[in-house]
């Protein structure tokens, strides 16, 4: 059996090995020649599988995609040619909520922001929305809902889309990219809706690029500088024409990368894992392989938040890694998540380095990120660590 597996699909080899002869390929040069006597595809975001790529795949049984995101599958086609399908639905949905929150705090600390008077709109409740929703309750940050898929429930009220930009403090997009149906988000940001945001707005993608209309935002902030106008504060890990964003619009964003906020290990693995299982179960064998007997220890696996000495130093115990360090009576959870992961690195990384060909060479190349599952902590304050358990962190 000839399985093809995108590059940058994690421990592939290892799931896949038993099963047939795995061929890696890079996921933007994938041609139809190449699937000749495939029988599994497994690819991300970046191929788009459609009829002219199919056209010479005489053996291929089975198409996976290691996303949530299914806008770059013609599964129509697949269906036509009797090829089963699966996504990786929620994979990611901690790597995108922890990155939402990481790049949230850097603009809280970079303004001035007291993020707990904040309305944050949450566009989108999908797996990702609604982790990040528990993540941001838990944190205390009211939230404005927007889903048109959604009814409103005695626990949630989801509010229109014009409504939540317009009364946002904060913007977050986690939706799929559509462009038909009864609600497209294609360009659901554009030239007509972005003068409702608010004066000192934080907007956030990390859904699809072209999801928010890079060209009319561009414009947006020009004229908002020219006459004068608190500017957007931006996030942007998403970009329309990926790998080409517009370069323009990287000066005016507070925080840059190349696509990678679903990138941690185990949101990557996760996805590997989901569509192993789904060809087990398609072929009629056992799924033996399991994701826990793969991932690596956490580079600091185990922190101890020290409230009340001056100690800021790493200790080896057992062998254990242990980062004990000083953290102020106001920016525990900030000093903490910045250790496990800062999203400056990326977006040092991807201003210093973009050109026409590096945004691909950042996702293949990007480092290990951990979640936060990943770190034990040792926390002697009993509300502090009920919240770090509920956001995910292990606590001893």
């Amino acid at each position: 059996m000839r399985i093809l597996i995108d590059e940058n699909i994690p421990y592939a080899e290892a799931f896949f090995a038993d099963i047939g002869t795995v061929v890696r390929f890079s996921g933007r040069s994938l041609q139809a020649s190449d699937l000749v006597d495939a029988d599994v595809l497994l690819v991300r975001s970046i191929t788009k599988v459609n009829a002219s790529l199919l056209s010479q795949a005489n053996s291929l049984k089975f198409v996976g995609t290691a996303t949530i995101g299914e806008d770059h599958i013609d599964k129509a086609e697949l269906s036509k040619r009797g090829i089963a399908f699966s996504s990786a639905p929620g994979c990611n949905a901690n790597s995108v909520a922890e990155f939402v929150i990481n790049a949230l705090f850097v603009l809280a600390e970079k303004y001035q922001i007291d993020v707990s008077n904040k309305k944050m709109a949450i566009i989108g409740l999908g797996n990702i929305g609604q982790n990040l929703h528990h993540k941001l309750t838990v944190l205390g940050i009211e939230t404005l809902l927007c889903d048109p898929f959604k009814s409103s429930t005695p626990e949630k009220t989801y509010v229109d889309f014009e409504y939540a930009i317009a009364n946002a403090d904060i913007i977050t997009f986690h939706t799929p990219l559509t462009s038909t149906g009864t609600h497209p988000t294609h360009h659901l940001l554009n030239a007509n809706n972005l003068t409702l945001l608010k004066d000192n707005v934080c907007l956030i993608n990390a859904s699809r690029g072209e999801v928010i209309d890079n060209t009319a935002l561009l414009e947006h902030i020009t004229q908002r500088s020219l006459s004068g106008k608190p500017n957007i504060k931006l996030v942007l890990d998403v970009w329309e024409g990926e790998p080409n964003p517009l370069q323009a619009l990287i000066p005016h964003c507070d925080l840059t990368s190349a696509h990678i906020a679903g990138y941690s290990l185990e949101g990557k693995a996760t996805g590997t894992e989901m569509l192993y299982k789904n060809v087990c179960q398609l072929l009629n064998v056992a799924a033996t392989a399991q994701l826990k007997d793969f991932l690596p220890e956490a580079a600091i696996s185990s922190i101890t938040l020290n409230k009340d000495s001056n100690v800021n130093k790493h200790e080896t115990v057992n062998n254990e890694v242990s980062k004990t360090f000083t953290i102020a009576p106001n920016n525990p959870l900030k000093t903490l998540i910045h250790t496990v992961y800062d999203v400056r690195r990326d977006d040092s990384l991807f201003r210093n380095l973009l050109n026409e060909h590096s945004f691909d060479w950042l996702r293949k190349n990007y480092p290990i990120r951990r979640e936060w599952s990943s770190i034990s902590v040792n926390c002697q304050q009993p509300e502090l660590a009920e919240q770090l358990s509920s956001l995910g962190f292990h606590i001893k």
